[in-house]
């Protein structure tokens, strides 16, 4: 019945957000934008699902705690969102190769999967994972 549709967030820079994504094959679908130029939404699609965009002129910054994985974790909310990958050694050579940097090495997490994380441009914390366990 239900299927995740979107995931949103706030960015400072649109151009900037949207060449990031489109690293991880986000490709934009749907733009929007205020007649007085306050708000521009952006929806990016992968696979089934949306990533949805949103560039306020008037952008507040996150709080200091959002930006570090140990500190945003224990605080309420939402906390990153992960793109799943076959392995995240061929995905953190590419990432590599197209100057994202420094990317860390990946991890085996307390839940048994692979991963690593990285910053958007808007240090929003995003999860490369490998997840291998068929999970149903």
């Amino acid at each position: 019945m239900f299927s995740l549709h979107h995931v949103a967030l706030s960015v400072s820079d649109l151009e900037r957000s949207e060449s990031f994504y489109r690293l991880f094959g986000f490709r934009p679908v749907y733009r929007w934008s205020a007649p007085d130029g306050s708000l521009t939404i952006v929806h990016l699609k992968l696979g089934g699902a949306f990533l949805e965009l949103f560039s306020y002129r008037d952008h507040q910054p996150p709080p200091e705690s959002s930006r570090r994985l140990e500190t945003d974790l224990p605080r309420l909310g939402t906390k990153h969102f992960a793109l799943g990958v076959d392995s995240v050694d061929a995905a953190r050579q590419r990432l590599i190769e197209h100057g994202l940097g420094p990317v860390p090495a990946p991890s085996t997490g307390r839940t048994g999967v692979r991963y690593f994380f990285i910053q958007d441009p808007d240090e929003t914390l995003l999860e490369i994972v490998e997840d291998r366990r068929q999970l149903e």
